[in-house]
């Protein structure tokens, strides 16, 4: 299997597909692979996808979350504010605590991520983002190991 030009040595078998991203599933490690395929992704589109993901969450326990954010190249933080404070949360609540991101290659979005993470943790204090283990990777397979 291929993401990115990346070859995946597991198993990931295809959830969904929309306009803006493809997912992915794999019961051994109980994860999720949403792959980005588009350079942006409108709110609206961006928690349709998310929404539609979750009953799968919940129905598969899924532990693992892997957003693969290659291909973005416009950062949005209300997307980013309601991933974290909204779906974060409740699916936290199913068990899904572990989430591993990876990001285009440009320092900007990173330092975009960044600021915009440490914007969410001043507005919501009492968010859970601090009983989350969030790690950046560089590939789906390191994601998927770590």
């Amino acid at each position: 299997m291929k993401i990115e030009n990346e070859i995946i040595p597991h198993e990931l078998k295809p959830v969904s597909e929309n306009n803006y991203a493809k997912t992915y599933f794999n019961k051994e490690f109980s994860l999720v692979v949403m792959e980005v395929k588009a350079p942006y992704i409108p709110i609206e589109g961006f928690m349709a996808m998310f929404n539609e993901l979750s009953p799968f969450v919940k129905q598969h326990g899924i532990k693992k979350f892997i957003f693969d954010k290659r291909k973005m190249t416009t950062f949005h933080q209300p997307s980013m504010e309601w991933y974290f404070i909204e779906w974060k949360q409740k699916m936290y609540e199913h068990g899904l605590s572990v989430h591993r991101k990876i990001l285009p290659d440009a320092d900007w979005f990173a330092k975009c991520v960044e600021a915009g993470r440490a914007q969410i943790i001043k507005d919501y204090p009492d968010n859970i983002i601090h009983k989350l283990d969030i790690r950046y990777c560089k590939s789906v397979a390191e994601a998927i190991e770590v």
